[in-house]
């Protein structure tokens, strides 16, 4: 007789786990369920099937109910029940884009007259969502600043005008480009206060540390989000984007998504499944690689303002979320070359080894200027507020030989 999951840790029960070989003529993989539709054996069962999906039963019986592969597919359930796994929460989702995942998020959590609270800097692409998309819905945001206190975050929603129809509370750490860290618990406390007369959703998006560093439904978040496109799936060669939780949560941001019409597909959410299986591996690698690159680049005489998160030691503002949030530094830095943009992209030009391009979280090291890339959507005050300066180079270290990658950085600060 078999074991019971619980007697193997995620990392072993990655090879195979949410994937039955009997189901599909004994495969030690799970094939790529390449069809639009399925065969229902009678009419009877295709009514029961619909009542499933359309009406309230619950996740695990629409699991049971393949109809068509917009609504839900074997590859997806696979995919879904390793990340649920993972992240140590009922059931997750998973998108053909991390944007998917986000908007869909905020879609379904966030309605006309409700307020935002947001953590700085986010990514980008959800900053100017929020900024720019939701207020088309009456949606309004306000604005936190990792270091504020507990106290100064709810008197800053109090005094909004809208402070009583806080709706979702939207963190991002560690944050995209510059590493700064939010505490997920005092979120979570802030959450509670707000909860009284409506349920506040506290999201966090996850992307920098992965499922494996990090896991912030352990520190009271309700969600966790991912551009899974990044150490998930790890290789740049797919695009998506996840969201985990509770059955309730789930089953809400999983109708949306049917109607939206924005799940992974067959073949990316087999990636996924195939990725999930070397993800503690590959993030192991990275953590090491990035920890001796930064050690590198902290006493180089052409950087400055090391931004790596495996570098906080006691006394540091950010030291006491991190030993309580973190497993690993992850493989994610911020660092500026003295000087300005002429010097940034001197340096970006005489890369070699490392690929210049936006991205990050895949086996080879990627650097850009987010400045001008990737978050050059924000506004140029919110950037500078933050530390995102013309100077400012972001690395995703990646799990080739930590030598050559010092080497190929010393030769292009070199040029500078």
């Amino acid at each position: 007789m078999s074991q019971e999951k619980d007697n193997f840790s995620p990392e072993s029960l990655m090879m195979s786990f949410g994937h039955d070989p009997a189901l599909v003529r004994n495969s030690i993989k799970n094939p790529i369920f390449q069809t639009s539709t399925f065969e229902f054996a009678t009419a009877e069962e295709g009514k029961a099937f619909f009542e499933k999906v359309y009406g309230p039963g619950s996740i695990d019986e629409k699991n049971d109910s393949l109809i068509y592969t917009r609504l839900n597919h074997p590859n997806l359930m696979t995919a879904e029940k390793r990340l649920a796994l993972l992240d140590g929460v009922e059931d997750a989702a998973f998108f053909e884009s991390g944007m998917a995942a986000i908007s869909t998020t905020l879609l379904e959590f966030a309605h006309s007259g409700d307020l935002i609270l947001m953590s700085s800097p986010l990514y980008g692409g959800t900053d100017s969502f929020i900024k720019n998309i939701l207020p088309r819905y009456g949606v309004e945001h306000v604005i936190f600043d990792p270091e504020m206190t507990k106290e100064e975050i709810i008197e800053l929603v109090t005094s909004h005008p809208k402070g009583d129809s806080l709706s979702i509370i939207y963190c991002e750490t560690p944050a995209n480009p510059t590493n700064s860290l939010t505490d997920i618990e005092m979120m979570s406390q802030i959450k509670t206060h707000f909860s009284q007369d409506k349920k506040v959703v506290l999201a966090v998006d996850n992307t920098y540390m992965g499922p494996i560093f990090q896991k912030p439904s352990e520190h009271g978040a309700d969600l966790t989000i991912y551009s899974a496109t990044k150490y998930i799936g790890g290789h740049s060669d797919l695009i998506a984007g996840a969201c985990s939780g509770s059955s309730e949560l789930m089953l809400r941001l999983k109708g949306l998504r049917s109607k939206l019409g924005c799940m992974a597909s067959p073949w990316t959410s087999w990636l996924i499944s195939r990725s999930f299986e070397t993800l503690h591996l590959r993030m192991e690698k990275h953590a090491s690689n990035a920890s001796k690159v930064a050690d590198f680049l902290l006493t180089h005489p052409k950087v400055e303002n090391v931004r790596y998160v495996g570098h906080l030691k006691e006394g540091d503002r950010y030291y006491d979320i991190y030993k309580r949030q973190c497993t690993a530094g992850g493989a994610m830095l911020a660092f500026d070359v003295i000087g300005g943009e002429k010097e940034a992209f001197t340096f970006l030009n005489h890369l070699s080894l490392i690929k210049l391009a936006v991205s990050l979280g895949s086996t080879e090291t990627l650097a850009s200027h987010p400045d001008t890339m990737s978050s050059s959507n924000v506004p140029v005050e919110d950037r500078l507020k933050v530390g995102i300066t013309p100077a400012m180079i972001r690395m995703s270290v990646g799990i080739e030989s930590p030598d050559d990658l010092i080497k190929d950085i010393s030769h292009a600060l070199n040029q500078i």
